[in-house]
């Protein structure tokens, strides 16, 4: 059974022996976070915190945080429900009566999609209401002691169209002003933005609503990667396998999720922003000050016994870890039919998601797999992947190390490498140099092997070069001075030693090679998160007619640089504090 809202899903988990109390007082400030932080490092269980200093509402927090408590979650039968949807695209082309009987309980399941009108009386969200000082007295937690305030980090942001028609449920972290303004986060992909930029075209405030728990459901829409104009309410609700219960809201406005646990009710204004940040984020480091539109809020609606969910994001892996792939398996049928070619597509939690993908494609005539890459990089949200890796190999994606060796064994440099600068990157992602721009690289590797690939490093010193690890065949780790004392290493690298190197297609500069090499999370989260194609990937070649012709080995510099934010550490007396209390929280 699918929980159709969050007191659901916790007698759920209680059931389950994946949900602790903690009675002893906790304060939102830092140190419920830190104490999220070490649970979910060890894959512990769901954590309800019943006295959290400062307020009446207790926060529930790492819900999603391994792959189990996702399954309990959504279970198998919205992948299933997904696999037929698609397979149902050729059974019924025509949609002849056999065809339509033999997929009759499909149908069935169709119709129960979408959303239903309920009375007051049936609604809990409206158990409450506060219009003084409406976010007064919400858990609201700082996760991190950069943090420009207490953050909401679990916003299920619902706003529509200002001419009316489709709407969008997005997850845009909100920083909490005083008792009546947020931050609005919205990123230059989001769709929420895309409605407020329509609203300021026309000089009005876009009215929003901000819902916080309900259906898991609901929680995994918001943070789904659909196209523009795919209702995420529907894909609640096809989650959730019946139709998504909505109340009217008594004060106007938005129809309201009548199972969430907070209702926050008000509107951003055209032209205002203010600046919010710095916030410490899935990238593993602090995203810094910006300005960002302003949320003002009128009023609140919540459950008589509101439950706040929460979440803490920072280095991978963390909860949005297991609900990227939860998401990814679901959608996955899709991807053919949206973008032909695509058997496979992957996109990396290690790495903050969008500064890495992968596919799987066809490649039925020569290059085919470059113009899928295209399609792939027009495509929503994926036009802000910053690396893209293709293949025509049958491999699985999410385990990178074979998918990387398939590509290098393939990899021609003077034909499948592709550099192209003045692009758009991630809000989150710094290395670009500048807010929202940056570059991308594509790397194709299809047909049949063109080499062997080295597993061990046989070629003795390195110029300038102090430790050197093997990831994986093809691709050395390699480590010296720090980028501030010797900006040009990578360059000098290349130049002094490529020609020893070109057994090797791949050769990264890292900081601590020897520390990247132990599993797949470090070395992706180290290094897809701290170079910018453009300026940090250096090979020899040559142009003709246009065309930019590396030679192997492709050195990428993969250092912390000036200018990256800093990466995220709990502080030290926060860390101290939760030591000592530690049994106190688990008595």
């Amino acid at each position: 059974m699918v929980p159709t809202n969050l007191r659901v899903f916790l007698d759920m988990l209680r059931s389950e022996k994946e949900l602790v109390e903690i009675s002893a007082p906790v304060d939102p400030n830092l140190e419920l976070a830190e104490i999220h932080r070490r649970v979910i490092d060890e894959q512990g269980p769901a954590l309800l915190f019943t006295n959290v200093k400062g307020s009446a509402f207790p926060v529930v927090t790492n819900l999603f945080g391994t792959a189990r408590r996702v399954n309990l979650a959504f279970g198998p039968k919205p992948e299933q429900f997904m696999k037929a949807v698609i397979n149902a695209t050729s059974t019924l082309m025509p949609p002849t009566p056999q065809a339509l009987w033999g997929e009759r309980a499909l149908i069935m399941d169709l119709l129960k999609v979408g959303t239903k009108k309920v009375q007051p009386q049936q609604a809990p969200i409206l158990g409450g209401l506060k219009q003084d000082n409406p976010l007064a007295g919400l858990p609201v937690l700082t996760s991190w002691q950069e943090d420009g305030g207490p953050f909401v980090t679990l916003p299920l942001v619902y706003t529509e169209h200002p001419d009316g028609g489709h709407h969008n449920l997005g997850m845009y972290r909100m920083q909490v002003y005083d008792d009546f303004t947020t931050g609005m986060h919205w990123q230059i992909h989001k769709g929420g933005g895309f409605h407020y930029h329509e609203a300021e075209l026309r000089n009005q405030a876009l009215p929003v609503t901000v819902f916080l728990g309900g259906p898991p459901a609901l929680i995994a829409s918001a943070i789904a990667p659909v196209p523009e104009h795919l209702p995420e309410l529907m894909l609640a609700s096809l989650i959730l396998g019946q139709k998504l219960p909505m109340v009217e809201n008594p004060h106007g406005g938005h129809r309201l999720v009548a199972e969430a646990e907070f209702a926050i009710c008000g509107s951003v204004p055209p032209h205002l922003r203010r600046p919010e940040g710095p916030f410490g984020d899935h990238f593993g480091y602090y995203s810094l000050t910006h300005d960002f539109p302003v949320f003002n809020v009128n009023h609140v609606w919540h459950r008589k016994d509101a439950i706040y969910p929460a979440t803490i994001v920072g280095k991978p892996r963390q909860e949005d870890y297991f609900l990227g792939e939860f998401l990814q398996r679901l959608l996955e049928p899709a991807f053919p039919m949206a973008m032909p070619g695509v058997k496979d597509l992957w996109t990396y939690a290690e790495t903050g998601f969008h500064p890495l993908a992968a596919a799987v494609v066809r490649e039925s005539y020569s290059r085919e797999a470059l113009g899928t890459a295209f399609r792939i990089l027009g495509e929503g949200q994926l036009s802000l992947t910053k690396f893209l890796i293709v293949t025509d190999q049958r491999v699985t994606l999410a385990n990178f190390t074979p998918l990387l060796e398939a590509v290098l064994e393939r990899f021609n440099p003077a034909q499948d490498l592709f550099i192209f600068n003045k692009t758009s990157h991630d809000t989150l992602d710094y290395t670009g140099g500048q807010l929202n721009h940056g570059s991308k690289a594509v790397l194709l590797g299809t047909g049949e092997p063109v080499r062997t690939l080295p597993r061990a490093y046989t070629g003795g010193e390195l110029p300038e070069i102090t430790d050197i690890a093997v990831y994986c065949g093809g691709c050395l780790l390699v480590s010296g001075a720090a980028y501030e004392a010797e900006p040009e290493l990578a360059p000098r690298l290349l130049a002094n030693a490529g020609s020893r190197l070109t057994e090797w297609p791949l050769v990264i500069l890292v900081d601590d090679a020897s520390a990247t090499v132990h599993d797949q999370t470090k070395f992706l989260w180290t290094v897809f998160t701290r170079f910018n194609p453009a300026t940090d990937m250096f090979a020899k070649s040559s142009v003709n007619r246009h065309h930019i012709a590396y030679e192997v080995p492709i050195v990428i510099d993969a250092r912390m640089k000036p200018g990256y934010p800093d990466e995220l550490f709990p502080r030290e007396d926060i860390v101290e504090q939760v030591d000592r209390r530690w049994k106190e929280y688990f008595a």
